[in-house]
Formats: C-alpha cells, sequence, structure tokens
C-alpha cells in the first residue's frame, strides 16, 4: 500500500489552510491587509473559492489518484475565480501590496497544481 509522500502532505495541509484562509477573507473582506471589495457577490465567490481550495487539501489525504485529480481541478477553479475577481474588480488592484498578494496567492495555488498534478504516480 502506497503511503502518502511528505510533500504531498504538505500541500494537502497547507491547501486546508489557505482555503481556511480564503474563506475567513470571503466572510471578513480583509486579511493580512488584502482585501476583497465588499457585498454579497465577493462574499459567496470567496467562499466558494476557499472551499474548493479546503476541499482539494482534503481530498488529497484520501490518498487516491482520483481524488488527487478531482484536488487538480478544484486548484483550477479555484485559480480561473482569482482570475475573474480581479477582471470584474471584486479583488481590487489599486496598491502594489494587493496585486502582490493576488499574483503571490495565485503563483502559490498554481504551483500546488502542478505539483499534485507531477505526484500522481504516487498516489494509489
Amino acid at each position: 500500500m502506497k503511503e502518502l509522500t511528505i510533500g504531498i502532505k504538505i500541500v494537502a495541509l497547507l491547501m486546508i489552510l489557505f482555503g481556511l484562509a480564503e474563506i475567513y477573507t470571503g466572510i471578513s473582506h480583509s486579511f493580512f491587509g488584502l482585501v476583497t471589495s465588499e457585498g454579497n457577490t465577493a462574499t459567496n465567490i470567496g467562499i466558494a473559492l476557499g472551499a474548493c481550495y479546503f476541499i482539494g487539501g482534503l481530498l488529497l489525504l484520501l490518498n487516491r489518484k482520483s481524488a488527487a485529480v478531482i484536488s487538480i481541478f478544484f486548484l483550477l477553479f479555484d485559480i480561473i475565480g482569482r482570475i475573474g475577481m480581479v477582471i470584474t474588480g471584486l479583488y481590487p488592484v489599486n496598491t502594489l501590496y494587493q496585486i502582490t498578494g493576488i499574483v503571490i496567492g495565485t503563483g502559490i495555488a498554481v504551483f500546488f497544481a502542478v505539483y499534485v498534478g507531477r505526484k500522481l504516480k504516487s498516489f494509489r
């Protein structure tokens, strides 16, 4: 029986943590100085994107290839959702700090998707 690699465990735990942070940001509209627009649309989308990140992390812990593939799709949905929020103005890009946070956060999600994709053979 294949055991999860330490790298996958770390990515899964970070995805769970970042998902919770994204849900919190969706509700509060602020996290470490990064903000989202106020309103129901930003709240609902922020919570949904955070839930994708969170559930994706949980799926990795199942140690199943099919669950890992679904996790990648959740990450892709999160990435596309973030881009959509920028385009629609729900993620303001009015400061360098805000832009940097969005780029780094989205880059981390991209890294996780690529990493999990490259490790698919390590799942059962």
